[in-house]
């Protein structure tokens, strides 16, 4: 089906912000094609990270037979799963070092940064990425990860659809249930994607004041 008449895309800020909600149900109607969500993902994928190293990889599953599958590993959830037009897996590369050349030599190519400062970078970061701790190394990737996911969710948003986290899966069963290497790509969350059936209900937000230290 095409979307197009069922969604109107937004660059108004706070339509994106304060208007976007935790979806439970979605129409089973609305598909969103594959060069849409392409769209997305490289919009979300402008998101910071730690020295650029984009630890994030996405898996998007929007056939039935993946939904199904994913069903079965997310019951909790089952519901936001299969109504979706997609859901995105969000894994964290615990080898993603091995790009950092690429990364560099790229900016360096396009004009983004000048060759030695590239060089200072890679002989600085090199060393770092041998020594760190998977420990320390998990909780800076799961920093970026956590980042992208939001952008994603806003863009999503602007794109005209609407989106929910989910942490309610076997985490320890997703990437090789989609044939993936599970101690490779690290699960972070799942992000349903699609139009809402039901409208999301807003919810309460501390007060700024029990949030906040001032220094």
């Amino acid at each position: 089906m095409n979307t197009t008449s069922k969604v109107q895309k937004t660059n108004d800020f706070n339509k994106i912000v304060l208007e976007r909600r935790s979806v439970k149900i979605y129409d089973p109607e609305v598909k969103i094609s594959r060069e849409e969500i392409r769209e997305i993902l490289v919009e979300a994928s402008q998101a910071p990270s730690a020295i650029n190293m984009q630890p994030w990889r996405f898996l998007v599953i929007d056939s039935a037979e993946g939904k199904e599958k994913l069903a079965t590993l997310a019951s909790f959830n089952k519901t936001k799963v299969l109504t979706s037009s997609a859901v995105i897996a969000v894994f964290y590369d615990a080898n993603n070092v091995e790009y950092i050349d690429e990364i560099y030599g790229k900016a360096v190519e396009l004009g983004y940064m000048p060759g030695d400062v590239k060089d200072t970078i890679l002989q600085q970061a090199k060393p770092y990425y041998a020594s760190i701790t998977e420990s320390d190394l998990r909780d800076v990737n799961l920093i970026d990860t956590g980042l992208v996911s939001m952008q994603l969710m806003l863009v999503a948003r602007a794109h005209g659809y609407d989106t929910n986290p989910m942490a309610g899966y076997e985490k320890d069963k997703i990437a090789e249930a989609f044939g993936l290497d599970k101690k490779r790509y690290q699960p972070v969350m799942l992000i349903s994607l699609g139009k809402a059936a039901q409208e999301g209900y807003p919810s309460y937000r501390l007060p700024v004041e029990t949030t906040t230290t001032w220094a």
